[in-house]
């Protein structure tokens, strides 16, 4: 199953797109600005969530919050589009049947990395709480599914606990739904990691292997035993009560990372160390994937690398089981590919972007 088309319809700068795509490696260029980027977020719109740049609905329409969008795809025999009018949460339909935004986990992952994410082992933890979770999706579909429960119960014992209720009984049954979730999300969690591991270690890509871990800290939140879980929130409920929220459980989780000989930690490393860890863990996590349909997604990357890293890189994407797309600012950042990748030249006319395959 591979995405073979895509259409998009006043979505970002383009008023409209219609790409044929097949399992060579597409690299698009074209001046800062041009649109680039916006293919890729459309691409990462085909999986639950608001994409790679985490927008709103109503701010990707091209002609304001007024107007709507539409992306169309081709993924094996099934057609899928989603939509969003004026005002409205995006919808999505496969086979032309309205379905559920979770749904889009079961037909292709996707995975993508972006130039806001060299920041991940410097950023706050919930910044790379949500890079686990993207990767924890990606090999388990269920995932979302789990968040969403258990954010649903937090939200609800949360209320609970701002508006100050004492009474017992109000919170069991939302701390057992935690407890279930929760411990759910985290053996996914667990095996994610285990899985990206144990990618790194089967491919020697010139990139380093990270040792990952989850962190618990004060939140516990690498706890897989859901009676462990509902113990610690039946016992802190006057420390959650005090602060208004729950301080302990999965939502706290982190993610480790440390390479090389001396495990050194990823925040310590130098900045072109990072990104090459970054890079090392999206390799894996494609490769992880091998047994299902991937769509790799890699904005701005060259530029960050050396010709040699760049070489690497290119070497590797065009030996993964995955589709990839890729960004730059111009041809020349692609010549390591070679034949072996086709390339779509993008520029802006009158605040519209279009796009002519070729290298000019």
């Amino acid at each position: 199953m591979t995405l073979s088309r895509l259409s998009l319809a006043q979505f970002r700068s383009w008023p409209r797109l219609e790409l044929d795509l097949d399992r060579h490696p597409l690299a698009i260029f074209g001046p800062n600005g041009s649109g680039k980027t916006n293919i890729l977020e459309a691409v990462s719109m085909l999986a639950p969530g608001r994409g790679l740049r985490a927008a709103a609905a109503p701010d990707q329409a091209r002609q304001g919050k007024d107007a709507g969008w539409r992306i169309r795809a081709q993924i094996g025999d099934r057609q899928v589009e989603t939509t969003a009018e004026p005002g409205a949460r995006r919808v999505v339909s496969i086979d032309e049947k309205p379905t559920a935004q979770t749904a889009l986990a079961s037909l292709v992952r996707i995975i993508w990395l972006v130039p806001a994410m060299d920041r991940l082992w410097t950023d706050p933890p919930e910044t790379r709480r949500r890079f686990l979770d993207r990767v924890t999706l990606s090999l388990s579909p269920d995932h979302a599914e789990l968040a969403l429960t258990y954010d649903k119960a937090m939200r609800e014992r949360n209320r609970l606990l701002k508006d100050q209720v004492g009474d017992p009984g109000w919170y069991r049954a939302l701390e057992s739904q935690m407890a279930a979730a929760g411990a759910a999300l985290t053996r996914n969690r667990q095996a994610a990691l285990g899985a990206i591991m144990a990618a790194q270690d089967e491919s020697a890509t010139g990139f380093p292997a990270a040792q990952l871990t989850l962190l618990a800290g004060e939140g516990q939140a690498d706890d897989a035993d859901p009676d462990s879980i509902a113990d610690r929130l039946s016992s802190m409920r006057p420390r959650d009560l005090a602060a208004g929220r729950s301080l302990s459980g999965p939502h706290r989780a982190d993610l480790g990372a440390s390479w090389g000989p001396q495990q050194m930690p990823a925040a310590l490393s130098s900045t072109g160390e990072q990104k090459a860890l970054l890079l090392s863990l999206i390799l894996a996590n494609a490769r992880a994937l091998s047994a299902q349909p991937v769509v790799l997604l890699l904005d701005e990357v060259a530029a960050h690398l050396d010709a040699d890293r760049r070489a690497m890189l290119y070497d590797q994407i065009c030996h993964l089981p995955a589709q990839t797309m890729l960004t730059g600012t111009g041809p020349e950042l692609f010549d390591a590919f070679g034949a072996r990748a086709r390339r779509l030249s993008i520029h802006k006319d009158d605040g519209a972007s279009r796009a002519k395959e070729g290298t000019e």
